[in-house]
């Protein structure tokens, strides 16, 4: 009885999701579900699944680890102002950090400073202003 009842709301949650799309990166599996709740409203279910492999060799076990982020429609406008955010915040640190890294290994001449320099402008006017002597 018990495992009857556990199928059947298995069932009803697969006959929520009116839209899915899985993104795959890696051992990493990105879903993002829109499901109804009883109220007909829609929401974005976010699931990240990781796959897991515990011992080695034929005693191996694979398993999946999964969690679970739930996002209502008043809240898609931050979460997305929030997301940007954070997204532009790495992209300016990684770069400034590969810009650094860079300088750090490339030889301390002019020709190269100016062309790290035109490296390091992601967008907008790049100027070029080398002296050969």
């Amino acid at each position: 009885m018990e495992e009857f009842k556990k199928k059947s709301i298995v069932d009803m949650n697969e006959k929520e999701i009116v839209f899915s799309k899985s993104i795959k990166a890696g051992k990493r599996i990105y879903y993002l579900d829109v499901k109804k709740n009883r109220k007909d409203e829609m929401f974005l279910a976010i699931t990240e699944s990781k796959k897991v492999i515990s011992g080695e060799g034929d005693d191996s076990q694979v398993s999946f680890e999964k969690h679970k982020i739930f996002l209502y429609k008043e809240d898609f406008e931050k979460f997305m102002t929030g997301l940007i955010q954070a997204i532009s915040f790495i992209n300016e640190k990684q770069d400034n950090e590969e810009a650094k890294e860079r300088n750090v290994r490339e030889p301390k001449n002019k020709l190269s400073e100016e062309i790290i320099k035109t490296d390091e402008i992601s967008s907008g006017e790049i100027k070029f202003d080398i002296d050969f002597e």
